[in-house]
């Protein structure tokens, strides 16, 4: 039996239960849940285990890999910039980066950078893993890409590419790199335990991640076993050519091991982000309302942020999706607290989101990587604090 670790307030019982549940019955192995109410903490939770390997426990401030989650807080910096009218996200990109100028791309607006509507979701060559990491190689590469769908015309999670296409815009419009400027500019003036670029002296505290592999491989089962609403995302994961298949695949080798050290310490402002649910959480809660006397951004900030942009099937996920400029919106399939809500999640589980209509902020990360539908962890968190609220 795991123990728990941490505190819940009062009426919020419920996210302990179902915290407790996920190791119990849902597969995690380490993990940790935060939620803000109005500004505060009202649940503050971790427990297991963050190297499965060794057995090292799951501590109060064991660091953990978010994958897209990161997406959250480098849409953050983003308006942050925006809100100090050092950016404006209806002028061209290249008023900030000249190069991305080339292939008719001389229009795209910033916005549909944040908004995945910019078709530049892969690249016709790769770039070597080494270079991707080392950032102006990756960059040159993606300002000389032709886009593969009329921009505006439609949109497609930009699942790798979108954190070196709105970093370099960081990078132009501020002067330093976007995991630079986040820490200065967001995390230190906060508090927050989250990086985009791991120091050294942290790698301590950082959980290990572990791979669930499906149990049923939908890539090679039977057409007819399939559901038909998964049927076109599976017949998009068959196809080599597919921009499922090619929008993680922009580096070489396609495969990036997230464990590496080296990965890790680089800026990868789409999918590296490393840090705590509470850093997470609280986060999200200075977007919403005061923390400590912090707000981020202004309600008027906030909600120009948060208005969707994209809505309807996604090119990339072969389902619907809606995103504002930078956020993931709520659809029938996440997991989020109510219609106002905004976030990002991350592969394999780990989500932060805010819903101001109920003044939540949430943050859960956890090291056991469970790909698709059969993974309910943070639903279930989410459902339990529906009841919380009730």
């Amino acid at each position: 039996m795991t123990t728990i670790h941490g505190e819940v307030a009062a009426g919020f019982e419920p996210v302990r239960e179902a915290f407790a549940e996920n190791f119990v019955r849902h597969g995690d192995i380490g993990a940790a849940v935060c939620v803000y109410r109005d500004g505060q903490p009202v649940v503050d939770l971790w427990g297991g285990v963050a190297d499965a390997e060794t057995g090292r426990p799951w501590m109060r401030d064991t660091l953990q890999l978010v994958y897209s989650a990161t997406k959250g807080a480098t849409a953050t910096a983003v308006h942050l910039l925006v809100q100090r009218g050092l950016l404006d996200l209806d002028a061209p990109v290249a008023q900030y980066w000249p190069e991305f100028s080339a292939h008719g791309k001389a229009n795209i607006p910033v916005r549909w950078l944040l908004s995945h509507q910019a078709g530049l979701v892969a690249l016709d060559r790769p770039v070597p893993l080494s270079e991707a990491l080392a950032w102006e190689p990756m960059v040159a590469a993606l300002a000389a890409q032709r886009p593969l769908w009329d921009p505006g015309t439609a949109h497609g999670y930009h699942g790798r590419t979108w954190g070196w296409l709105v970093g370099e815009v960081i990078r132009r419009v501020s002067g330093r790199m976007p995991g630079r400027f986040f820490a200065d500019e967001i995390a230190a003036p906060l508090g927050l335990d989250f990086f985009i670029g791991l120091p050294a002296s942290e790698r301590d505290r950082l959980s290990r991640m572990v791979y669930q592999q499906p149990a049923v491989d939908l890539t090679t089962a039977p057409p007819e076993s399939i559901p038909d609403e998964f049927r076109a995302l599976v017949a998009a994961w068959r196809d080599p050519n597919s921009l499922s298949n090619r929008a993680f695949a922009v580096t070489d080798p396609a495969e990036i091991d997230f464990n590496s050290p080296e990965v890790q310490a680089a800026e990868l402002p789409a999918s590296n982000g490393i840090g705590t649910a509470r850093g997470l959480a609280r986060m999200y809660a200075a977007l919403i309302g005061e923390v400590d006397g912090m707000r981020l951004l202004s309600p008027e900030t906030l909600a120009l942020a948060t208005a969707e942009q994209a809505s309807g099937v996604d090119e990339v996920m072969v389902m619907p999706s809606r995103f504002s400029s930078g956020y993931m919106l709520p659809t029938e399939t996440n997991a989020m607290a109510g219609p106002q809500s905004f976030g990002h999640a991350g592969r394999g589980g780990s989500l932060g989101f805010a819903d101001p209509e109920h003044g939540v902020a949430f943050g859960y990360v956890m090291n056991h990587i469970i790909e698709g539908s059969d993974d309910v962890r943070a639903a279930s968190l989410v459902e339990a604090i529906r009841k919380s609220l009730a």
